[in-house]
């Protein structure tokens, strides 16, 4: 795990956004398409307001989320949204999104369809992760009823419910975000760099972060 401290948010943003434009762009230097998969909530959305005018050739980027709440697009709570307004506009908006969501009563209703649509853009080229004060990353959440499964299995998506997510959920697994060509894991605060440490040694069981600490880069500022 590499570890990177910034002097302040602000500039930790910019920064970000830029080396993950930059990655993309490597990407597509050697490739037809990248992937590149991101994380709702209100961190990342300064990362993508720099991100979304990058000069670089969006048609050829597809985006998807690392894990979305089961509720539709006009949900204040959906990720998808939050995509929409801050990082599939500008120059972002000739990217291509493959959803994680589906007019369906549950997850598991439409898993098989979503699986199917994600797989050709795996391996992942970039993933940028949060991770919040429980240790968890994506939707995998301590405590999760299908936990084992997205943290050892083969499954590419998992629908999880857990306690304190008030709606279902969908996310990547461990599996798929472990074998992404670059990682990043970005926090803010000392709640969460404390977080970060003790997740260093506990178990992805306790500490689903743990899972894909080793190989990624951790971006971190006090504020």
């Amino acid at each position: 795990m590499e570890f990177i401290e910034y002097p302040d948010g602000e500039m930790m943003m910019i920064q970000l956004a830029n080396r993950l434009a930059g990655e993309l762009r490597q990407v597509l230097s050697t490739k037809d398409t990248a992937s590149l998969a991101v994380p709702g909530g209100t961190t990342p959305g300064p990362i993508f307001d720099n991100l979304c005018s990058a000069n670089l050739d969006w048609s050829r980027v597809h985006v998807m989320l690392t894990d979305e709440r089961w509720v539709p697009e006009t949900s204040e709570r959906s990720n998808t949204r939050l995509l929409r307004q801050r990082l599939l506009t500008d120059r972002a908006a000739e990217a291509h999104y493959v959803p994680l969501y589906a007019d369906a009563p549950a997850p598991e209703d439409k898993l098989p369809d979503l699986q199917a649509a994600l797989t050709p853009h795996l391996p992942l080229s970039v993933v940028l992760l949060g991770m919040g004060a429980d240790m968890h990353t994506a939707s995998i959440f301590p405590g999760a009823d299908q936990l084992d499964l997205a943290l050892n299995g083969t499954d590419r998506l998992v629908a999880m419910r857990a306690p304190g997510a008030p709606e279902p959920r969908i996310t990547l697994s461990a599996d798929v975000l472990k074998q992404a060509m670059s990682r990043h894991i970005v926090i803010i605060g000392t709640e969460k760099r404390a977080a970060l440490e003790r997740a260093t040694k506990l178990t992805p069981k306790e500490a689903p972060v743990a899972a894909v600490l080793p190989g990624s880069i951790v971006h971190w500022a006090e504020s």
